[in-house]
């Protein structure tokens, strides 16, 4: 979009328009060396390990054409074992549809047809500005090499300014460039682009929540740079780390709230 600390009873929502930058200037030079130790620490803030997570995501698409349309989904992630479950909730007519991940496998679910069909990390999610991708754990360091970095502002804050190139073709995009706040190594805002350099699609982050010191985006606005006022924006709600049941993760449990 991510070792741990301990876990948090409560979860405490963070607005990073009220957090404090550390100083104006970088608390040391930074070069290409220190992209790996950088991208471990983007996936380990981000990442619940030990933890399972769940939310409720509210999605609202804007196309020029198709006009405004909402989805509510149920969330459901486990980091240390890759897995992730999404159920649609909203609106009526995709009811019970859902995308299960399981390791390497990633199946969509049809209440109507009651399949399982296999799909990729790369697919839009359910006709949103959103990808698949966008909702499991980050693994920039697996994913990703620093092929150049900069010391930057982004509005009021201190930031590290990564061009990314991708080590293997699974990613959704080969290249990205990841404004990181050099604090907390927050991601801002993200640029993918195509394998030409086109700018596909940029992503803001404004919004974070805590839960001990792991945190998560709890507001992403998604702008497709290629139709011009395309946009999803994703609000994330009821956050918790309780534990879940293993049951969650399974295409049992999916036919099962199906039924």
């Amino acid at each position: 979009m991510m070792n741990y600390l301990r876990r948090s009873p409560a979860m405490t929502g963070i607005l990073l328009l009220a957090l404090t930058a550390i100083s104006s200037g970088a608390a040391f030079a930074v070069d290409v060396s220190d992209g790996p130790q950088i991208l471990e620490r983007i996936d380990e803030i981000r990442r619940f390990s030990g933890d399972d997570f769940a939310s409720v995501l509210t999605l609202i698409s804007e196309d020029p054409d198709e006009g405004v349309e909402k989805q509510v989904v149920q969330q459901f992630r486990r980091d240390d074992d890759e897995m992730f479950l999404m159920l649609i909730q909203e609106p009526t007519t995709m009811l019970g549809q859902g995308y299960l991940r399981v390791e390497d496998n990633l199946w969509f679910y049809d209440p109507e047809s009651r399949n399982f069909n296999r799909t990729s990390m790369k697919e839009q999610f359910s006709g949103s500005d959103a990808r698949n991708s966008d909702f499991g754990a980050s693994s920039y360091a697996e994913d990703y090499e620093v092929t150049a970095i900069a010391e930057a502002q982004l509005g009021r804050y201190d930031v590290y300014i990564l061009d990314l190139k991708a080590r293997h073709n699974e990613v959704t995009y080969p290249t990205e460039r990841v404004w990181v706040t050099r604090d907390l190594y927050l991601p801002l805002k993200v640029e993918d682009y195509s394998e030409t350099g086109r700018l596909m699609r940029t992503t803001l982050i404004p919004n974070y929540a805590r839960a001990g010191d792991t945190y998560v985006a709890t507001s992403i606005i998604l702008n497709d740079e290629l139709i011009p006022g395309k946009r999803t924006r994703i609000t994330l709600t009821d956050i918790s780390v309780a534990p879940l049941s293993d049951s969650i993760f399974t295409k049992s449990y999916v036919e099962r709230v199906n039924r």
